[in-house]
């Protein structure tokens, strides 16, 4: 079965969390849509997947709101297993920086397309930056590309103060998967002191989908948060697949590795995992194993309610 990938974002003053989690919620049921969406009071940020019609309905549901009339997505296909469930989570930033006053609707970069990136970052007066954590920057980055080496995004204000600020270069290009990221970075960039900050339009994802591979300046894979892993050009399947012991995209020298285990672990933490978890973890892949030997969905699956636990009203 093919499955609708959908990933999208909009910054936008956004108060009624709860509705919107209710309703969200309810449709994602009725449509079959699974993934992750999360709401705050500064917007919405998602990445969705189901059929092709359940994934439209569900989208022209959000952009009916006029504060989100006009918000951009970008859809991919395939057959791999995407998500097991949809969660619609409240948070108080849709991308967590950790700063406050940061807002991207009152001043941000400035937007590069595509088309025109490959010639802003081969200015040697430009420091390109990838905004991306160290797992992602792992699978594949742009050539030249300065890695902050940072674990989550919350580390990239300390990324700003210790190195940053100390490069002698001041006009900045930053890229990110889809262009959340580098919205809030730039506009932390511009607030604490530079001048000239660029950020690639609609991200990795974008670039991938719009060059092509012989004018790229691409090198890898672009890692995406859902089980599909990976993309490359034209936003087709990578090749990568995830260790479930810590999270890391693998590459083929992971997989061959004697350390690698299916579901379970890999050259990065196989030494770091606990008994208890490998054994979680082992028990955890031989129950999907299991589940698709029966042509069943095992993680996200509904379980029925045991019947002794449904309360009944005791006799008048």
């Amino acid at each position: 079965m093919e499955h609708t990938i959908t990933t999208f974002y909009q910054f936008a003053d956004l108060t009624d969390l709860q509705e919107w989690k209710s309703r969200l919620e309810e449709l994602g049921e009725k449509e079959q849509v699974l993934g992750t969406v999360i709401l705050g009071k500064e917007g919405i940020n998602a990445t969705i997947s189901g059929p092709e019609e359940g994934v439209r309905d569900f989208m022209a549901f959000i952009r009916a709101d006029e504060r989100f009339a006009g918000m951009p997505s970008r859809s991919t296909f395939t057959s791999r297993e995407t998500f097991y469930r949809l969660r619609v989570v409240i948070r108080d930033e849709i991308v967590t920086l950790g700063v406050p006053g940061i807002d991207p609707t009152e001043v941000v970069g400035q937007y590069v397309e595509p088309e025109d990136w490959n010639a802003l970052i081969d200015d040697p007066d430009v420091l390109l930056v990838d905004t991306r954590n160290d797992y992602e920057v792992e699978l594949g980055t742009f050539k030249g590309a300065l890695d902050p080496d940072t674990q989550n995004f919350s580390e990239w204000p300390d990324f700003v103060k210790d190195s940053l600020k100390k490069s002698p270069k001041r006009k900045i290009a930053m890229f990110c998967t889809g262009g959340i990221r580098c919205e809030k970075a730039s506009s932390h960039l511009l607030q604490n002191g530079f001048d000239e900050v660029y950020h690639l339009k609609g991200g990795i994802l974008n670039y991938l989908e719009k060059i092509e591979p012989e004018e790229s300046l691409w090198e890898g894979e672009c890692f995406v948060f859902n089980h599909q892993v990976s993309v490359t050009h034209g936003l087709k399947d990578g090749q990568a697949v995830l260790c479930f012991g810590c999270r890391w995209p693998l590459s083929d020298d992971d997989l061959s590795s004697p350390d690698y285990e299916k579901g379970v672990s890999c050259p990065k933490c196989n030494k770091e995992l606990s008994d208890s978890k490998r054994e979680s973890l082992r028990e955890r892949q031989r129950q999907v194993e299991l589940a698709r030997r029966r042509q069943e969905t095992h993680i996200g699956r509904k379980m029925p309610v045991p019947k002794a636990s449904v309360k009944t009203p005791p006799p008048a």
